[in-house]
């Protein structure tokens, strides 16, 4: 008989906290529903919990703003903290035919941990509304979740530590992959650069100009007398290519082209090397050393000036 009644008090008991538990509406509140966390455990120190609250009531009655939860106040049980701070507290309102919808985003924050697993919750929020010169309230239930330890107490077998509880740990790669990209974009670009700047071949745009294709032809040709004067004479070629006329002398070539500014001097002692190869072979040009090896490189440092690099 003992057992018995012991039983019908225990069951007495639950069932009067379970009902306690429940939001119980006042008439003049429509609807109450919430939407909690996506989980229940593995929360530790400084994590931040949303939860919304949505509401719905009838005409005319209005929330009191006062009785929302303050952001930065630490909630309690039995007089006693529980390491849980309100965090921020937004409303949005929308108004129907006979009712008025309020959505209550809430964010709570733990500043608490233990050196094991404990229990905690959300505390129940009593929101108040007017109206008709009378107030109401409505209790949001509670919600119960779990704070984890930052570190483990103890020694722990892994294999016997696999709760399907937990979600797989992942780490957050964006940051790294917004780096890596940023430096392959860098090195294509560099890439890029020095193929237009050394690349012989016309891949780019201003890549298969005179001088370009010129700077191509002198590299199969010999250093012999043959070689030289076939070499001056394409480079004449580009000359006239370039301008668009006959070019014979450097100051009007630079007139109208004057991005050969920089290699001006290299110009005069061309059209110098010119005339002694065609006209007057004894004639001072002002090469010093081998003469396909400046011309090379004079042709060279054209192309460079035709695709705009000083």
């Amino acid at each position: 008989m003992k057992k018995i009644l012991f039983a019908a008090i225990t069951l007495l008991l639950l069932t009067g906290a379970a009902v306690e538990d429940l939001a119980v509406l006042d008439p003049r509140a429509v609807s109450l529903k919430t939407v909690e966390p996506p989980r229940d455990v593995g929360y530790t120190v400084g994590d931040i919990l949303s939860r919304t609250v949505i509401i719905e009531v009838k005409h005319p009655y209005e929330l009191l703003p006062t009785s929302l939860p303050i952001a930065g106040n630490q909630k309690k049980r039995q007089n006693r903290d529980q390491g849980i701070e309100v965090r921020e507290v937004t409303v949005e309102k929308s108004a129907g035919v006979n009712t008025t919808t309020y959505t209550l985003h809430l964010s709570y924050q733990v500043f608490t941990n233990k050196i094991v697993a404990r229990p905690a919750a959300l505390p129940p929020e009593f929101i108040k509304f007017g109206g008709k010169g009378e107030n109401f309230e409505v209790r949001v239930p509670s919600w119960n979740f779990r704070i984890s330890p930052l570190a483990v107490y103890g020694s722990v077998v892994i294999e016997k530590d696999m709760s399907t509880f937990r979600g797989p740990l992942l780490l957050d790669r964006s940051k790294h992959e917004d780096i890596r990209n940023a430096l392959l974009g860098v090195l294509a670009i560099s890439v890029l650069g020095l193929i237009y700047i050394l690349g012989t071949s016309n891949w780019l745009p201003r890549m298969g100009r005179p001088f370009a294709q010129t700077c191509r032809d002198l590299r199969k040709l010999g250093n012999d007398d043959e070689g030289i004067r076939a070499a001056v004479s394409r480079v004449h070629q580009a000359f006239n290519a370039t301008a668009g006329h006959g070019v014979f002398e450097a100051t009007s070539f630079l007139l109208r082209k004057p991005g050969f500014e920089p290699v001006a001097g290299d110009i005069e002692r061309f059209f110098k090397l010119s005339r002694t190869v065609f006209f007057e072979p004894g004639a001072p040009h002002g090469i010093e050393g081998d003469v396909m090896t400046w011309l090379r490189q004079f042709t060279r440092r054209c192309r460079d000036c035709e695709r705009g690099l000083k």
